[in-house]
């Protein structure tokens, strides 16, 4: 039985809202069959569905449709995932610079210039 994209992507738990969801189709975030989809597009068992979330891409093929969001397990039971590994995060992006103590107060002239210079914006 054919279902919705947005329903059936929120169902199986590749968004969090069916509003994201809706969302993502309708900027052209979603593509069924290599084609780009709305949110009323129809999917049956078979379709391959591409998700390109902010953070990774999401590659699916169809396995069973469902309307109602169901547990995780169940979930899995419905999808053949084909998504490729999420990407490495580094130490970079997760580093973060020019951290004060909350309550420390303003910093001082020379502390604002240490700042600028561990965030790049060296004046000299």
């Amino acid at each position: 039985m054919p279902v919705r994209v947005d329903k059936w992507l929120w169902a199986v738990r590749a968004f969090k809202t069916r509003t994201k969801a809706n969302e993502a189709c309708g900027n052209g975030r979603v593509l069924v069959n290599d084609l780009v989809a709305k949110p009323a597009t129809r999917i049956e068992p078979g379709d391959v569905v591409i998700a390109n979330r902010r953070d990774r891409q999401l590659v699916y093929v169809v396995v069973l449709t469902i309307e109602r969001r169901v547990s995780a397990a169940r979930a899995a039971d419905c999808i053949e995932d084909r998504s490729p590994p999420p990407v490495a995060r580094t130490l970079a992006d997760t580093v973060v610079f020019a951290r004060r103590d909350r309550g420390a107060g303003r910093p001082t002239k020379r502390e604002r210039r240490e700042i600028d210079r561990l965030r790049g914006r060296d004046q000299d």
